[in-house]
């Protein structure tokens, strides 16, 4: 959760944020960060190089959590939450991480540890998850980011 709140202050947002502004936002962002911009400083090159690079980490982050792109996925989600097996799971502070079959990964947000201690404990997890995680939780799909 604190990366979506830190992405969503970086751009000024708040989650009700449409794809369109978030996207000239993220324009106008690079313009004023760009590294490419300066020329003989190299300090202030590296800082521009790594504002950019949070620019464009918190930009894809909020487009894959956006109300519209869950919108225009929701029939493959769909598909994947209820056909797919859960392949494997890991859970780092309030992020949980579902491995599907064919290496489909989502990320949920705010999950508390006592929900990831019963999809642990749960006789049958993809049903657990289904009922208290995946309609539940903000999510995206890391399956392209971890592929590269």
């Amino acid at each position: 959760m604190r990366r979506i709140i830190d992405s969503r202050k970086l751009f000024g947002v708040t989650q009700e944020v449409d794809l369109a502004q978030l996207k000239t936002i993220y324009r106008n962002l690079m313009k004023e960060w760009h590294p490419d911009k300066i020329q003989d400083d190299d300090e202030r090159k590296a800082e521009f190089d790594l504002k950019s690079k949070e620019i464009i980490e918190a930009y894809h982050l909020l487009v894959s959590i956006s109300t519209e792109t869950h919108k225009s996925n929701l029939e493959e989600y769909m598909r994947i939450t209820e056909n797919l097996v859960i392949e494997d799971f890991s859970h780092k502070g309030q992020t949980l991480k579902i491995t599907f079959q064919d290496k489909i990964i989502y990320e949920y947000f705010g999950v508390p540890r006592g929900i990831y201690i019963k999809l642990v404990n749960s006789p049958t997890q993809a049903r657990f998850a289904r009922r208290h995680i995946f309609y539940s939780y903000i999510y995206r799909n890391v399956s392209k980011q971890a592929a590269e």
